[in-house]
């Protein structure tokens, strides 16, 4: 499943489209309870985006930018920057991975839900598998582009994404020459060993480097060995490659969650601690647009030049 956000001709007459479907939203819940926690009694299907569901796309042909969420996490977690970037003249692909992510909403079909287990993060073998499925979700949308209908230019195609999301980037760039830049936020690059007392196995880019722009986007709030030894590798290589970093920050503060858990512990629905655990405590006002102006300039001096 893919959301497309881009500059509409007009959207009068267009209703606002939700964060996510009904079914998607009361699915949701439990995850995001357990895992962001989130309080429960948030209607998420209630939540409306400043898109309009399938309204006239404005003329033109525009760079495409695709996404992919953290592991576990739904692509409407992603819908601010999305939005951002596609009310600056992108076409922006957000992805769905089937099987992991916490709930996909396929309409005419059911509700798919998480299927890996939940030891996969520290699993050599699972984890392994769920990356190279993300690598193979990015190529088979690649190939699909054109299928969208949309006046797109397939020259200026760039990606980014979030934790696993950004691991999937990063490596997505380096597998496929028509992806001409990145941006990882704040994904690991390398798989656990498979043999214990075995070093971590650099992902081919943090191998060899890259010589097309990636930018790499971390916090100081999410940070260990494996994180800065694994960055540090591609940094050390020659190449378009450079590093910045949001202060007082963590790591969901790249996601929609960056806007929402203050929100959310400012009505009393949400703890400071639990908002530090995902977000920091970076006031939203700062970090909502350092992050879309930071992406987005990126991009622009990428693609668009």
């Amino acid at each position: 499943m893919l959301t497309v956000f881009y500059p509409a001709r007009s959207t009068r007459g267009y209703r606002r489209a939700p964060q996510m479907t009904a079914r998607a939203a009361e699915s949701f819940k439990g995850f995001a309870a357990y895992y962001h926690h989130l309080p429960a009694g948030v209607d998420w299907s209630a939540t409306l985006t400043h898109s309009y569901a399938d309204a006239p796309p404005a003329p033109g042909s525009r760079p495409v930018l695709l996404y992919s969420p953290g592991g576990t996490d739904p692509r409407t977690l992603g819908t601010g920057l999305a939005e951002d970037l596609a009310s600056h003249g992108y076409v922006v692909v957000t992805i769905d991975h089937p099987g992991e992510t916490s709930e996909v909403d396929i309409p005419g079909s059911e509700l798919r839900t998480i299927q890996i287990p939940p030891t996969t993060p520290t699993d050599p073998v699972l984890s392994r598998l769920m990356m190279s499925t993300r690598f193979a979700d990015v190529r088979f949308v690649l190939s699909q582009l054109k299928a969208l209908g949309l006046p797109l230019d397939l020259r200026r195609i760039g990606i980014y994404g979030h934790s696993a999301g950004g691991s999937t980037a990063a490596q997505g760039l380096y597998e496929n020459r028509a992806i001409k830049s990145a941006v990882n936020l704040e994904g690991y690059l390398d798989f656990l060993p498979l043999q214990p007392g075995e070093p971590d196995e650099l992902y081919p880019i943090a191998q060899h480097g890259s010589d097309r722009p990636l930018l790499l986007a971390g916090t100081d709030g999410f940070r260990d060995a494996r994180f800065d030894s694994s960055w540090s590798a591609l940094l050390a290589h020659r190449g378009p490659v450079r590093r910045t970093e949001v202060a007082h920050a963590n790591h969901w503060v790249f996601t929609d969650l960056g806007a929402l858990a203050p929100q959310l512990q400012a009505a009393g629905l949400m703890t400071a601690e639990d908002r530090t655990s995902q977000v920091g405590a970076v006031d939203p006002a700062i970090s909502v647009p350092l992050i879309r102006r930071t992406v987005r300039s990126f991009f622009d001096r990428t693609l668009k030049r």
